[in-house]
């Protein structure tokens, strides 16, 4: 079975044309919704929700649906490509991976490993054997030039994980089957679908818990999510950190688990004494909201008998991610409701099986490591420097070569103006993608894989899901033109550099085969692919999870960075940009759809600006500035510039400072940076 890409699927005829439909998921976001695609010959004519899917139930977003627009793009990517001069000729891929190989493996001779700079992108991360070819290709190469997204936008949950809970491992999210009480802090599952842990069939699962308990919004915006709570609070941007201070202030007050603290915590009173300038009057005058809406609220956590908190990029973009992410764990964990039924709990995964390893105890001061030699005040977290050292790393001359698997650097990494003339200077800049963009316009080598329709898939980010563990796909059509796997690619490029990372001929060398190797060999076999997806067991508590906390000594109330942080906050400007995502949008995938780059503006803000609704507006900041389209709309709070993500025209990277970081993490600020906006 190993070797087998292919699974039930059915077939009818039409006059001319076979047309089938075959059952696979959706790739976009780590909802991995479940999904049906009609094809006839090489046509994918169509993407539908799987009503007998246990999760998303029939549900697909804008973005899923439009899958057979991406596989039929006309800039898509179909034979590999090497610069020639200021263009491109198509070569075949013996050509471009000897000549990609010779040319990194130079590289490395002359002036070592850490000289290759590797980013892990989303389109890499969505690609389980993909994915796991470049961990092994990476650990061959030996670089510490590590990148990832987890330093664009959610360095913020795996710190506290890393800091509170003792692990990186724990990824909590809310136990929305039985929850009464859930409180989403810069989240907007509507339209994002959740942020490092997965949402499917979103307003289901809100208007359920609504009808059960209660649902609670902190945001700047009165978002989609918002317009179905039961309560919505928009406090200045930046300031979320004090509402859940607050909150966690008058828990310890009266109404903490007093069992919990002082057998399952530690430092609580250090805790205590970080959040107690946040006073009612204190905390409503920081966030400019009504002293009576933070009193609701708070009712409203003493109501509950257990609180779940969840948070998105609204948060962890901003310069209080850090603390706003450890207080709303605080607020879980003080209320007993961390690995507790209607509180948050634990996946262990199905390939990783958190259940049957013993996780390692992090150092109380977080996984930290040394940073790159241009930017000496960074460091590294869990082996990755931040994505803004790149520019400096390259100028400098540590960096002479970048591997881009799967990213667009220029729509994803921070300071774009800075960005884009490092990148023209580099020795080899190869990007695999499926689509030509801005990225692969500065490429030297050119690499066209699979896009997740050609391609058999099982999930891989297994403990970021809901109740489904894993699932699998068959590939739904042929690869076109001369695409390759992203691991064949990879195991290819690791061969030419003196690497043998897997056959990549012969029967071991299908996507089957690859994919029986992702997971524990049990547990990847005829039931997997043919029943398609294997659903966990929800234990709550988890015994996994106790067991690592005996070995902690209990949750890390009040890590000294995180306390030291949240007492230098300082207070937001009177008007800052912060993020937001689309419907028929996301990281610069979708433009074809036709979402505009809006940017919302409440009316107190345009008027005076002269801004106008329906007309180009220009957002400066001290280091750049875009122009979209002006949305005037009270729907988004004054001091709040709403701006999204992923527009190549209107590039919000061009906003931001690879020098404005976050002290902790690195991660440059997307959010709370002080604007003006003017005419466009």
């Amino acid at each position: 079975m190993a070797g087998t890409d292919t699974a039930r699927t059915d077939t009818t005829r039409t006059d001319t044309t076979a047309t089938r439909t075959v059952r696979s998921f959706c790739r976009v976001c780590t909802s991995v919704c479940g999904i049906l695609v009609e094809t006839a010959g090489d046509q994918v004519l169509r993407v539908r929700g799987d009503r007998d899917h246990p999760m998303s139930a029939g549900y697909t977003c804008p973005k899923g649906r439009a899958l057979p627009d991406v596989h039929h793009h006309p800039d898509r990517l179909e034979r590999p490509l090497m610069r020639a001069g200021d263009g491109f000729r198509p070569t075949t891929w013996e050509e471009c991976l000897d000549d990609l190989g010779a040319r990194v493996r130079a590289i490395i001779d002359e002036h070592g490993p850490s000289a290759v700079g590797i980013f892990f992108g989303s389109g890499v991360g969505m690609d389980a054997a993909g994915y796991k070819m470049a961990q092994s290709l990476h650990r061959a190469i030996g670089t510490p030039a590590k990148f990832s997204p987890l330093t664009i936008d959610g360095t913020a949950k795996v710190l506290i994980s890393d800091l509170v809970g003792g692990t990186p491992a724990l990824a909590g999210r809310p136990d929305y089957d039985t929850a009464t009480f859930v409180l989403f802090v810069g989240s907007n599952p509507v339209v994002s679908h959740g942020h490092t842990v997965a949402m499917p069939n979103p307003i289901g699962t809100l208007k359920a818990l609504r009808d059960r308990g209660e649902i609670w919004v902190v945001d700047p915006r009165q978002t989609e999510t918002a317009k179905l709570a039961t309560g919505h609070l928009a406090p200045r941007p930046g300031t979320d950190h004090a509402v859940l201070a607050y909150l966690v202030r008058e828990v310890l007050r009266d109404g903490a688990r007093r069992d919990v603290l002082e057998n399952r915590c530690v430092d609580a009173d250090t805790l205590a004494a970080a959040v107690e300038p946040f006073t009612l009057e204190h905390t409503a005058a920081i966030c400019d909201v009504p002293a009576d809406e933070l009193t609701a609220l708070c009712a409203a956590v003493r109501r509950a008998e257990r609180v779940a908190v969840e948070t998105g990029t609204g948060v962890t973009m901003s310069a209080s991610a850090n603390v706003t992410q450890w207080l709303s764990w605080a607020l879980m964990i003080v209320t007993g409701s961390m690995n507790q039924p209607g509180g948050a709990w634990f996946h262990p995964g199905f390939g990783n099986r958190l259940e049957n390893v013993q996780l390692p105890v992090s150092p109380a001061g977080g996984s930290f490591g040394p940073g790159p030699r241009s930017r000496p005040e960074t460091h590294s977290f869990l082996g990755e420097w931040p994505c803004a050292v790149l520019a400096d790393e390259i100028e400098a001359g540590n960096i002479r070569a970048v591997l881009n698997l799967g990213g667009h650097l220029v729509t994803a990494f921070p300071d774009t103006e800075t960005l884009v003339p490092a990148l023209r200077k580099l020795d080899v800049f190869a990007t695999i993608e499926i689509i030509a963009n801005e990225t692969t316009a500065l490429s030297t080598h050119v690499l066209p894989t699979k896009d997740q329709l050609e391609r058999a898939d099982i999930t891989l980010w297994d403990n970021l899901m809901p109740r489904v563990a894993t699932q699998y796909t068959p590939a739904v059509v042929e690869p076109v033109g001369d695409r390759r796997s992203t691991w064949w690619v990879l195991a290819e490029l690791g061969r030419r550099l003196g690497h043998d990372l897997a056959a990549t001929s012969g029967d071991a060398a299908t996507d089957g085969a690859r994919l029986a190797k992702v997971v524990p060999r049990d547990t990847f076999g005829e039931d997997l692919t043919t029943r398609q997806w294997a659903e966990t067991d929800r234990q709550l508590p988890a015994p996994w999870v106790e067991r690592h906390l005996d070995r902690l000594g209990g949750w890390r109330l009040a890590p000294r960075l995180l306390v030291d942080q949240l007492a230098g906050l300082t207070e937001p400007a009177p008007l800052v940009f912060v993020p937001r995502r689309q419907k028929r949008h996301l990281n610069s995938q979708f433009d074809f759809l036709g979402t505009q780059a809006e940017i919302l503006i409440h009316p107190d803000d345009a008027t005076p600006a002269s801004v106008r609704d329906g007309e180009p507006v220009t957002v400066r900041t001290a280091h750049g500035e875009i122009t979209g389209l002006a949305r005037v709309d009270p729907a988004v709070r004054r001091g709040a510039v709403s701006i999204p993500h992923g527009h190549q025209y209107a590039n919000v990277n061009r906003l931001t400072d690879k020098n404005d970081l976050d002290p902790i993490t690195g991660m440059a600020h997307y959010s709370g940076v002080p604007v003006t906006i003017h005419p466009g």
